[in-house]
Formats: structure tokens, sequence, C-alpha cells
């Protein structure tokens, strides 16, 4: 009688259970398919907004007159990352980037995604950046290799 009771109920939640993994497996799909569309669109959104920045860089520029850079002091002044003088810099002192990221005080693949142009360090870290850029090349070594 138990193993009859057992066998019937085992039939039936297994009817139950089967209903519930077609669903599950339905729910499973339509999420990768709304992830997939959502990466497509962010793609999109991110080539539009390039394109909307090239046009107003464009746009902005007086069509006569020559585009000039800004000093190195103005545009750190405006709180742009030189990434080209960051790298000079480094070389200038002697420091590989392992040794320039214990200086700042960030992992060394940071120095190589900010020497890139990839990324932009955080304001925090710009003024550790301006301090270590202060240091002379047997300050930066001694801190460096200590």
């Amino acid at each position: 009688m138990k193993r009859e009771i057992a066998r019937v109920a085992r039939k039936e939640t297994k009817g139950e259970i089967s209903a519930l993994r077609k669903a599950s497996a339905a729910y499973r799909s339509d999420i990768a398919a709304l992830k997939k569309l959502v990466k497509a669109q962010d793609t999109l959104l991110r080539q539009i907004v390039r394109l909307v920045n090239s046009a107003n860089d464009a746009n902005s520029a007086a069509p006569n007159q020559p585009t000039q850079r800004a000093p190195r002091a103005q545009r750190a002044a405006a709180g742009k990352f030189d990434h080209q003088a960051f790298v000079a810099h480094r070389r200038r002192l002697g420091l590989t980037q392992a040794q320039m990221a214990k200086l700042v005080g960030v992992s060394s693949l940071s120095i190589y995604k900010w020497e890139t142009g990839s990324v932009q360090p955080r304001q925090a870290q710009r003024q550790n950046i301006q301090e270590a850029l202060k240091l002379g090349k047997r300050q930066a070594l001694a801190i460096a290799k200590g």
C-alpha cells in the first residue's frame, strides 16, 4: 500500500514538474533573447552618441580658422587627463608601468589603460598622479622600489 501511494505521488508530481520545466526553458530562452536585444541596442546607442559628438565637434569648430590644441596647462586645468604627457613623464622618470602604479597606488593595468587613453583616471587618482608628477627622478625611484 505504501509503495502504491509513493508511485502515484511520483506520477502526479512528474506531470506537474514537466510543465514547470517547459515553462522554465521558455523563460530562459526569452531572457537570452532580451539580453541580446539590449546588447544590440546598447551598441547602437554608443554609435549614435559617437556620431552626435563628432558632429557637434565638427560644428563647433570655426570653418575658416585652423583648430589649435590648448596648451597643456589649460587642458590640465580644464580637468582633461593628457595620457601622452603622462607617458612621457613616466619615461622621463625612468619608471616602469608597475613602478608608476605602485607610486600612484593603483594597479599596473590601470596605468596601461590610462596611457593608452582608453580610460580616464578618477579625480582622487588624478590627485595622486599630480603628486607623483611633482617628484624628482631619485625620489620617485626610491618610493617605487621601496
